[in-house]
């Protein structure tokens, strides 16, 4: 009797996947965990593994398929080598003949890294995997691909090979790229928030002078002690959490005709990954030393990077804090994170003139932008909001003292 593969719980809100790349194929021997196909969810990508040993008989499901929770995936035949006619043999004398030894797995990669191995035609299994428990990602295998000797063309000169990219209607080249899951969801859910909520953005600048200082002053013990460096994030996140604390209004969420304002301080981490956008959540954060903040923003930098974010680190979230500033953002007006009412945009720190004293002088200067639902949230409050926020990161110490 086959064994049907389908698709599992997929975590909170999540009801739907896409069919990523199939790592077996109908016909094949696979063993007990051997993963079988990837699954591409709009927070994070999930793999299907065989809970039998067996043969993959049947793939209802290809790649690209929108599939749902309990769909069903594949079929294994548990008496699987019987089924594709490589059953072990018992030889006139009832000596079984063995089948050969299962190839060692491949290092596991991400999605984007696959892909980005099968378009240039490299062996993910020669490439050194940096992200976590050495998983392969694409800044893996384009830095593998500049370390080969280039490939000459067995093609004389005169033969140039056909252009990868199609052709439209008036001849130009254009390529298409089909959307991942997470790129349309990403897509759907910045179109909602603009849709449904009456989205304003007030805008202020804070002099980063202190928080240089501190973290000139005590960023090395910081890192003997705590083995991370004392960023700027960890500041930002106490700072917002201060000002939440006064300005509740923004740690809030609608339901229907009412307010739920949270007494607890969630803080979303807006993160570039390789498949688009994604969100962790530092989880109490109002609790949690500058040494903790650190390290869960390191780690989910990290997960991010390899891909190996779970359900879980993207949960609930109650505010989001977005920094353009590391690639160079001066300015932008954040876009709300649903059901969430408010969000804080940071950007890069330039030298600038201000006036200070009567003189004339130049200080690093960053500006803020806070996003806000004006449907609960007044132009006042977020106003001070930011004024409050920009005070506490003005005065560092005020951070330690109002714990």
């Amino acid at each position: 009797m086959s064994i049907k593969i389908t698709v599992p719980e997929l975590g909170e809100s999540v009801v739907e996947a896409t069919v990523g790349e199939w790592h077996k194929q109908e016909g094949e021997t696979v063993s007990v965990g051997d993963v079988l196909v990837e699954l591409e969810t709009d927070k994070v990508d999930l793999e299907v593994s065989a809970e039998t040993a067996g043969v993959l008989a049947r793939i209802l499901h290809q790649q690209g398929a929108d599939v749902q929770i309990g769909d069903v995936l594949a079929e294994i035949e548990p008496d699987g080598a019987a089924a594709d006619g490589k059953a072990d043999k018992a030889d006139g004398e009832g000596t079984a003949v063995a089948t050969p030894p299962t190839p060692a797995r491949q290092p596991t990669a991400t999605p984007v890294a696959q892909r980005v191995a099968a378009a240039e035609g490299v062996d993910v299994s020669k490439v050194e995997g940096s992200g976590t428990q050495g998983r392969v990602t694409r800044q893996d295998v384009e830095k593998h691909l500049q370390k080969q000797p280039p490939t000459p063309s067995p093609m004389p000169s005169s033969v140039h090979p056909a252009p990868s990219v199609s052709q439209s209607g008036n001849g130009r080249p254009e390529e298409r790229i089909r959307m991942s899951r997470r790129r349309r969801t990403i897509a759907q859910r910045l179109v909602e928030a603009q849709h449904t909520a009456a989205m304003l953005t007030t805008f202020n600048e804070v002099d980063m002078s202190a928080v240089i200082e501190v973290r000139q002053r005590r960023g090395p013990a910081f890192l003997k002690r705590h083995g991370v460096k004392l960023g700027f994030m960890s500041f930002f996140v106490k700072a917002a959490v201060g000002a939440l604390k006064v300005f509740p209004q923004l740690n809030a969420e609608i339901d229907g005709d009412e307010i739920i304002l949270k007494k607890y301080y969630d803080i979303g981490m807006a993160v570039g990954a390789e498949e688009g956008l994604v969100v962790p959540v530092i989880r109490d954060a109002d609790r949690l030393s500058f040494a903790a903040i650190e390290q869960a923003v390191r780690n989910f930098s990290t997960k991010a990077r390899d891909g190996s974010l779970t359900l879980e680190d993207l949960r609930g979230g109650t505010f989001t804090i977005t920094n353009g500033g590391v690639f160079g953002s001066l300015l932008s007006t954040p876009i709300l994170n649903p059901p969430q009412v408010g969000i804080l945009g940071l950007h890069r720190i330039d030298e600038r003139p201000i006036a200070q004293n009567g003189e004339v002088v130049i200080h690093p200067m960053m500006y803020l932008a806070l996003s806000y639902d004006h449907r609960i949230v007044d132009g006042r409050e977020a106003v001070q909001f930011l004024v409050r926020l920009k005070e506490l990161i003005e005065e560092p110490e005020t951070l330690l003292l109002e714990g």
